[in-house]
């Protein structure tokens, strides 16, 4: 059997101009990453990263640590289909049209916009959040956001990928986002679509979720660790 470990991306600049960057809290749990790889001697075979500077970013922090420790750190291979879903199709295009037909979510996306303070925005956002992505979830298609049913197809895609594109007992690494990883989870586990949402809230930057797979099999093993996160104030989740 290979294993494969699902890496979320470190902490974005949530609430910044540019939410695609990390953090410094991000960088450093990223290299806290690499540190504790390096530390468990741990042999990696492939590094793939999404398109997102948060995810490419990551990767390379985490690569600077093991590659200090005298270990090789493959080069990052950047696959599209790593990308978290439609964010700014979303947000600029189905959010407007929602807001237009839904008082409760038009009220949800109002009390963020008016929140201040950093954890009260996060508060705000995560509930009008998850209730767009719940009606994204049931949306029929259009032309300009992709729809639940193409990123399923996308998650079922990068599976298909790594089982046929690896040797046995390999060990690959993927740099992505929560939803992404949420949605091989439920692959992993056959649940529905409103528990992969579920699963994705709860996974944190920087962490952990592995799978063993061979060409016809694939299982979860673990989820959301972060052995390398042992101070309680480097959690984050966005």
């Amino acid at each position: 059997m290979s294993m494969l470990t699902l890496v979320r991306h470190g902490q974005a600049s949530f609430d910044s101009d540019d939410y695609d960057q990390l953090s410094d809290f991000g960088r450093q749990q990223a290299q806290l990453l690499g540190k504790y790889w390096a530390d468990q001697q741990l042999r990696i075979d492939v590094v793939y990263t999404g398109p997102r500077v948060r995810q490419r970013q990551s990767a390379d922090f985490a690569g600077i640590n093991y590659q200090q420790a005298g270990l090789e750190w493959p080069e990052p291979i950047m696959l599209k289909d790593l990308d978290e879903y439609d964010l700014n199709g979303l947000f600029k295009c189905f959010a407007p049209r929602l807001a237009s037909v839904d008082p409760e979510f038009a009220r949800l996306q109002e009390i963020y916009r008016s929140s201040s303070g950093q954890q009260n925005r996060l508060r705000d956002f995560q509930r009008m959040f998850e209730v767009l992505l719940h009606h994204w979830q049931i949306a029929e298609p259009t032309e300009d956001v992709e729809s639940w049913p193409s990123f399923r197809e996308r998650v079922k895609r990068v599976i298909r990928y790594i089982q046929e594109h690896s040797e046995h007992g390999s060990r690959v690494v993927i740099f992505s986002s929560g939803g992404f990883i949420g949605g091989v989870v439920q692959e992993a586990l056959n649940v529905s679509n409103q528990k992969a949402l579920d699963l994705s809230w709860r996974i944190r930057n920087s962490s952990l979720t592995e799978f063993l797979y061979s060409r016809d099999r694939f299982s979860l093993d673990s989820f959301n660790m972060i052995p390398h996160l042992t101070d309680p104030a480097m959690w984050t989740w966005r």
